[in-house]
């Protein structure tokens, strides 16, 4: 039996786990290994979770490591592992992340995975905000863009200083509420003011993988939405929200719900007793189905707004924009009946 180490616990090294686990049964990890036990747990799913010192003290250098933790930390990892005589590793980009949860997904047949659909004769007609902000660090690399990516700059209302010509200050918007609600800004101004037969959001970082072949996917089996794979989360995907929120926020939401979507106020408990979440606020849907999400997730975020303590008009700490996802998340599940719902994996740009 092979045996690996993971390096990281968290969001992308608990996915890798379960995938790896699920797909190569013949592997066994034996530990995840961290930098600092601070904000981690002490097991996954029974195996445990260490500092890199104390594997170091105990185990063999010669395992596999696997380097599954955002790709903006891999080059430090490296430097760590290799002072510490470890030669064997393999970094997890975004690719082979999104590659494993492919194969991970078509397995288990959980999620449908868009790349399994037929494709047709007839290309979907999509426009995707790119969310861009005046203060992103350059790019690395020089990326060619899908005709239908368009820039849009989020907080442009903060800033005299331009990065796009579509701005999300432009018209009826929130754009002076970005330090708390980050791309969702670009979000509502997409919905209020944008038509296409699909419509979508991206990060000036993180996309989806939607290839020219996957257009004529989404026509051709009409599909609804399509989200990035779900990250995988041990025990459930409440642990995801107590690292990113305060619990006094959370309360706030759940009380936002309460009011103005009880019948998801009812549902959320079970789907977040689940392992699986839709992270990053990306999407692409229909325009019918990304404006009826627009329609109601922004209340439900202005009245949580209102309820924080302090209120959303007294800070800047982008607790909005981490709420949306989980509202992401519970508005999909929730609606998994009722949409055709096709999932692919999310690149990071570096």
């Amino acid at each position: 039996m092979k045996q690996v180490v993971i390096y990281g616990a968290q969001m992308v090294a608990v996915s890798v786990y379960y995938a790896l686990k699920t797909l190569y049964p013949d592997v066994k990890i034996t530990a995840f290994v961290v930098s600092d036990m601070k904000g981690n747990p002490v097991e996954v799913d029974g195996v445990s979770v260490m500092t890199l010192e104390a594997y170091e003290r105990n185990r063999n250098k010669d395992c596999k490591v696997l380097v599954a933790v955002p790709e903006n930390f891999h080059a430090e990892i490296i430097v760590g592992l290799e002072e510490k005589g470890f030669k064997d590793y393999i970094c997890i980009d975004s690719v082979t992340e999104a590659e494993l949860m492919r194969e991970f997904y078509a397995k288990t047949g959980q999620f449908a995975v868009l790349s399994g659909f037929p494709q047709g004769t007839e290309k979907a007609e999509l426009f995707v905000g790119m969310s861009k902000f005046y203060k992103d660090r350059q790019l690395n690399g020089n990326y060619d863009m899908p005709s239908y990516v368009n820039p849009v700059q989020a907080g442009a209302a903060l800033t005299d200083i331009q990065v796009a010509e579509l701005r999300d200050n432009m018209g009826e918007n929130i754009s002076e509420k970005n330090v708390n609600y980050s791309e969702l800004t670009a979000m509502y101004w997409i919905g209020k003011h944008m038509s296409s037969d699909y419509m979508g959001l991206f990060h000036y970082r993180r996309m989806l993988d939607i290839k020219e072949e996957d257009l004529l996917r989404i026509r051709e089996n009409d599909i609804d939405v399509v989200l990035p794979y779900p990250t995988v989360h041990y025990p459930n995907i409440g642990e995801h929200h107590k690292r990113y929120l305060k619990q006094q926020d959370w309360d706030a939401m759940l009380k936002a719900l309460e009011e103005l979507a009880p019948e998801y106020a009812a549902k959320l408990p079970e789907i977040f007793e689940k392992q699986f979440f839709y992270n990053y606020n990306m999407l692409v849907a229909k325009e019918r189905v990304f404006k009826d999400y627009c329609n109601w997730l922004f209340p439900i975020l202005q009245r949580t707004e209102e309820l924080s303590v302090p209120k959303g008009s007294e800070r800047a700490d982008r607790y909005i924009g981490y709420l949306g996802e989980n509202l992401t998340t519970l508005y999909f599940m929730a609606n998994a009946d009722k949409l055709k719902i096709a999932h692919t994996g999310r690149l990071m740009l570096i």
